[in-house]
């Protein structure tokens, strides 16, 4: 039967109100609190600009993110298990200087990537046994999960950065003294076993004596 728009409205509402400790939920989220709900609701309320659709399954209440960390809750949501790493955790710890213009992930899943109205999300591969060295942020929806200043950038060195010298880490404007005062060096060096790969470790090697040179 179709819906008026005064039904349509009374029905999102309801809707809202038995998801008001939600900003961003999925289907599995609705059908644990609505047996039996109509997933066709979800279909007209995209039409009215009530919800937005961040991929097949997974849906936000309108309205544009209030800041990065809402982005970072949106991407550790619609994709798991993941954490947000490379150059957006680089930029959110003030390593590099340049905005990014998606939010960069790490998972265990397939490299994937989904685009929507609030931004643009990429993943990247990691076997499982690197999946680790992140740390967890107070979000307004749970926690997010965000790398440690010193898995970012390991991360980043294994899956970006073309480094023969030290002298290459010039050409990427890490900001060295911020590196000082956030990097834990051993703590690097440490993590970098996870990754089982001589790149990240010769990497590391490589950068500490950049730091530790740079005047």
């Amino acid at each position: 039967m179709p819906f008026s728009l005064t039904d349509l409205a009374m029905n999102y509402l309801s809707f809202r109100q038995q998801l008001s400790s939600f900003r961003i939920f999925s289907s599995k989220d609705i059908e644990m609190l609505i047996p039996g709900f109509n997933k066709m609701n979800l279909v007209n309320w995209q039409k009215k600009n009530y919800i937005t659709k961040l991929r097949n399954g997974f849906y936000m209440f309108s309205g544009t993110p209030e800041n990065e960390l809402e982005l970072y809750s949106i991407a550790c949501k619609i994709y798991q298990p993941s954490y947000v790493s490379l150059e957006t955790a680089l930029n959110y710890y003030g390593l590099i200087p340049e905005g990014v213009f998606s939010v960069q992930s790490i998972t265990t899943l397939k490299t994937s990537s989904f685009s929507n109205s609030t931004g643009v999300f990429n993943y990247y591969n990691l076997k499982k046994s690197a999946f680790s060295g992140y740390i967890l942020l107070p979000g307004l929806q749970g926690a997010i999960k965000i790398a440690s200043p010193e898995k970012a950038i390991l991360d980043w060195m294994y899956l970006r950065a073309v480094i023969g010298a030290k002298e290459d880490f010039a050409h990427y404007r890490l900001n060295v003294n911020v590196m000082k005062e956030l990097v834990d060096i051993e703590k690097m060096e440490s993590l970098g076993g996870l990754f089982d790969s001589k790149k990240v470790l010769r990497c590391a090697g490589l950068l500490k004596a950049y730091i530790y040179d740079f005047v």
